[in-house]
This record gives C-alpha cells, sequence and structure tokens, in this order.
C-alpha cells in the first residue's frame, strides 16, 4: 500500500528543506535505510534514508526545489499502484490545490459579467516608477463628458518621486473617473473610463470589483500583457525631464520630449497649439526644421562670451548578480532579526591586558599536545567565570527565566554560506588541550558540512571571536536562546599606563551583548570583571 513520505524536521531551526540531490528517481525500488536524497537544510547538507520499501512512485520536489516540514517529500508503495487518491487527500487537509479553488471560482464569478459588448475601456493607474505603489491625482485636465484623443494630456499625477503628466492612450469620452484631485490610486487601480458617450460603464466597474477580490498575481497579469503598461516606462524617464527657456519650464506633453528627442529636434524652437501654448505630439510632426535655422541665426548675438565645457562622455553598464538565499542563510536572517528586534540588546566593553596571557600561551604550547590558541583561553575563561555568575548562562522563556547548570559555549565560525556555531559541551570541565583539539575538530566539520544536530545545538553561551580578521573591537547580535553573547577583538600592542609610567602593553577588546530582560547592567559588569581577571593572570584558568 502507497505511504507519504513527508519531509522531516533534522534541526530544531529547520522550516523548510532544498533537496540537494535525489538518489532515487520515480519507478526504482527503495529499501528501509538506503539513501534516498540529500537534502539542505539551513545548518548542513544531510543525507535522508528511507523508511519504507517499495517503489518510487512520486517525487515531491525536483532537485533544487524547497519541500515544507511535514510536506510532501516522496510516495513510496508498489509498481503501477494508483498514488493520487493519496495527493488528492493530502489537498483537502491543507495543500495549495486548497487554496487556488476559491480564486477559480473568483474568477469564474467575475468572467460571468459580459463586458465584450461595452464599448468602452478601463483606463488603468500605471506604474511610473521602480518604487511606486499608488499615485495621487494632483489635477484632472479632463471631467466626466469631456472628449479625449490619444496623446492628449488628461491628468497630472503625484508618484513617490515626482508629479508627472498622464497622457490618454485612448479616444472616446470620458464616461468615469476614479478619484478626485488629491485622493489617490493603487498601481493597476482604475483611473478611469473612455469610451462611446451614453455607454454603460457601470457594468465594467462590476466587473472591476469582482475582479479586486481575486488573488494578488491575478490582478498582475492582465497589467503586464497590456500595451499600456509597456509604454509607461519610457514615458516616467521623459517626463522627468523638464526642458528650461528663458521664462523657464517648457510646457510640453511626455510623447512630444519623446518624438523631439528621436528627432533630433529642439524643443524649445517648436511653437505649442495645446491648451496654454503647451507643445503636443501634433507640433513636434508638422514642424519644420527651416524654421529652427531662422531661430539660430538670433541666438549668437543672445549666446554669452563664456565658452561652453564639454564633459567628457564616461561610458559604462550597469550589472548585478542575484544569488538563490541558501537554507543557512535565510535562517541568520529570521533568527538574527528576531533577536535583535525581539530582544532588549545593551553592551558592555572592556580592556583587557594580555601579556601575561601571551608569556602562558607561550610555555603551555611547549608542552601541549596541541597547539592552545588564544580563542582557546578566551573559551576556558568564559566558562570559569560564567560558573561564578550564572545568571549570565541563562535563557529568556517568556514567563520564566531558566539559568543552565551547565555550561556550554557555542564558538561562531564563519563557513562559506554563513555562519555556524558549533558547542563546546561542559567546557569548564575541560582543560585548555581539550578544549584547543575539540574547536579545531568543530571548525574542520563545520566547514567541510559534516557536523551533526547534537554538535550544534543546546548552547547557553556564545563567543564570537574577529581578532584574527585585524578586527579590534565589534559587537554581536545575541543567538538565541543565550542571554549574551561575547564579541572578541584582536591583540593590539598601545600605550598604557603601568606603575605610573607609560609603557607598551598588549589589550584586547570585548564587547559582551546581554539581553536586559535577563541580565542587568551590574551583573554583566561583575562577570566581564571576572573574566578579565582570569585573563590577566592565567595561572588560574590551570587550577
Amino acid at each position: 500500500m502507497a505511504e507519504i513520505v513527508r519531509m522531516p524536521k533534522m534541526s530544531d531551526t529547520m522550516e523548510e528543506g532544498v533537496i540537494a540531490v535525489w538518489h532515487k528517481k520515480v519507478g526504482d525500488k527503495v529499501e528501509s535505510g538506503e539513501l534516498m536524497a540529500e537534502i539542505e537544510t539551513d545548518k548542513a547538507t544531510m543525507d535522508y534514508e528511507s523508511y519504507n520499501e517499495g517503489t518510487v512512485l512520486y517525487l515531491g520536489a525536483e532537485e533544487g526545489e524547497a519541500v515544507q516540514i511535514n510536506g510532501i517529500l516522496a510516495i513510496v508503495g508498489e509498481k503501477g499502484e494508483d498514488y493520487k487518491a493519496l495527493l488528492n487527500e493530502s489537498s483537502e487537509n491543507g495543500s495549495g490545490d486548497n487554496e487556488e479553488k476559491p480564486a477559480e471560482a473568483k474568477k469564474a464569478d467575475a468572467e460571468a459579467i459580459d463586458t465584450s459588448n461595452i464599448k468602452a475601456e478601463v483606463v488603468r493607474m500605471p506604474k511610473m516608477s521602480d518604487t511606486m505603489e499608488e499615485g495621487v491625482i494632483s489635477a484632472w485636465h479632463k471631467k466626466v463628458g469631456d472628449t479625449v484623443e490619444s496623446g492628449e494630456l488628461m491628468a497630472e499625477i503625484e508618484t513617490d518621486k515626482a508629479t508627472m503628466e498622464y497622457e490618454s492612450y485612448n479616444d472616446g469620452t470620458v464616461l468615469y473617473l476614479g478619484a478626485k484631485e488629491g485622493e489617490s490610486v493603487a498601481v493597476n487601480g482604475v483611473l478611469a473610463i473612455v469610451g462611446e458617450k451614453g455607454t454603460d460603464f457601470e457594468t465594467l466597474l462590476k466587473a472591476e470589483s469582482q475582479t479586486e477580490s481575486e488573488t494578488e498575481p491575478a490582478k498582475e497579469e492582465p497589467a503586464k500583457a497590456s500595451p499600456k503598461q509597456e509604454t509607461s516606462e519610457p514615458k516616467k524617464e521623459e517626463s522627468t525631464v523638464q526642458t528650461q527657456t528663458n521664462n523657464g519650464r517648457i510646457k510640453a506633453s511626455p510623447l512630444a520630449k519623446r518624438l523631439a528627442q528621436e528627432k533630433g529636434i529642439n524643443i524649445s524652437e517648436v511653437k505649442g497649439s495645446g491648451d496654454g501654448g503647451r507643445i503636443i505630439k501634433r507640433d513636434v510632426e508638422d514642424f519644420v526644421p527651416v524654421k529652427a535655422e531662422q531661430t539660430k541665426s538670433a541666438a549668437p548675438a543672445q549666446k554669452s562670451s563664456t565658452p561652453a565645457v564639454e564633459l567628457p562622455k564616461i561610458v559604462g553598464e550597469e550589472s548585478f548578480e542575484e544569488l538563490r538565499v541558501s537554507q543557512m542563510r535565510k535562517t541568520i536572517a529570521k533568527r538574527l532579526a528576531e533577536s535583535k528586534f525581539t530582544a532588549p540588546h545593551f553592551y558592555l566593553t572592556m580592556e583587557i591586558n594580555m601579556d601575561k596571557a601571551i608569556e602562558a600561551r607561550a610555555s603551555m604550547n611547549e608542552v601541549s599536545p596541541v597547539k592552545i590558541s588564544f580563542n582557546d583561553m578566551v573559551i576556558k575563561a568564559a566558562a570559569a567565570a560564567l560558573r561564578k555568575h550564572p545568571q549570565v548562562n541563562s535563557s529568556w522563556l517568556g514567563d520564566k527565566i531558566r539559568i543552565n547548570h551547565h555550561i556550554h559555549i557555542g564558538v561562531a565560525v564563519a563557513v562559506e554560506e554563513g555562519l555556524l556555531v558549533p558547542v563546546v559541551r561542559f567546557a569548564d570541565n575541560k582543560p585548555l588541550s581539550h578544549i584547543a583539539a575539540e574547536v579545531k575538530q568543530l571548525g574542520a566539520k563545520a566547514k567541510n558540512k559534516e557536523l551533526q544536530p547534537a554538535e550544534w545545538e543546546g548552547n547557553t553561551f556564545t563567543i564570537s571571536n574577529l581578532g584574527m580578521f585585524g578586527i579590534e573591537e565589534f559587537t554581536a547580535i545575541i543567538n538565541p536562546p543565550d542571554a549574551c553573547i561575547m564579541a572578541v577583538g584582536g591583540i593590539k600592542q598601545t600605550a598604557i599606563v603601568k606603575d605610573g609610567e607609560l609603557a607598551i602593553g598588549n589589550i584586547m577588546k570585548v564587547t559582551m551583548s546581554c539581553d536586559h530582560r535577563v541580565v542587568d547592567g551590574a551583573v554583566g559588569s561583575a562577570f566581564l570583571q571576572t573574566f578579565k581577571s582570569l585573563l590577566e593572570d592565567p595561572v588560574r584558568l590551570l587550577v
């Protein structure tokens, strides 16, 4: 009997998985425990082994596509078995088919109104800038009952960038205006209706009101297909250019400006025949170049003796690249945004003299089986300080605060697609050489995408160290569920005061980000004082 194989939850923060590779295709046999797919989660790319036996009847996604948790990954059953009933049942219980049917029903209702015999057209609000969502009617140049011709100024529309002129693309009588002056109309909304005088435009409005109840993609399709929208972009660009004369701005329609530019005509030399001397398309088409020569003959007398500055032409090409957002990057973005805007952060910065730590590290590395880094010493010092200040080793759970008695320190590791935080468990109980070996092993696994869920979950405090990149000081966003994260900068030689005299010292700055719901300033400061004392006298780390 056929069974649905659903997308498993492979990490505590996973919401969907991307099919990296299918190891089985439709028609293949699969056995329990056999590798079926490789799935990219927010943490790593992991192998998925089948728990079913039979023939693969259906695959829920192609390679590179995402499947939500509990979504249909595949269907496995007996060869030739009809599995469509399972898909239909799944659809009725909450799949995407459920959402399409109401939209189709609404569309059918809208099409029930026959508008084919109505000799009028809906004029829609064009998108006049890349960020425009609605336009405000600054002025109407036509009112209901007026006749309008193609290319004639119909309205002035205020967008998010500028106030722009809208020319009609229709011929006929204005039967309806969608808004009053000062009111806004959404992009693709009804701006006006133009058609034969006396035409029943109300039926068109009824059809529009039903269409508005459809889903958003359904509304966008006609806008893309409309020839009116195809010309809106050039119109937008042309209308933002203002031609100047001695008396100020020349009144000209965007269509006339574009036509003049295409023909190489100076629009200031064209005489307008529209309202108030406005230059329209017909004026540019009827313009005779001979007249322009007569106008130019008087121009030298009016020109200034200052020579015009000719700027060199710079040739460049706009280009960009768009990359698919990986599952890891999606989760980093979501979790850190939630942390930043949910947890009230405050920051504590402290300088630490690392002179003795440098000497101690050199001595320890003479006998240690594994090379100990300054980061290993920071982890050990933080673990020892957390033992003395358990409130820093805590989590906010809404109606209660969890103070952890175990100390699991997350160590941020940069990988190609983002950031992973493997966890050093019971760090306070481990010697420095053990911590050094474990951190190296976890870092290598993280970069090779070999970390297992048990190795990246359960942190109670996090350390992010950018000192090796030359960063002296920075702040980090708290890594949930921790209450604090420590940002560690590099060690820098600088002038310090020692025993009342200037001397050269090796200084390291650390900044701790704290969740103010859990940790107060005094508590965080006390922790940093203990942490500082341990690194400035590292022999205490060995006790």
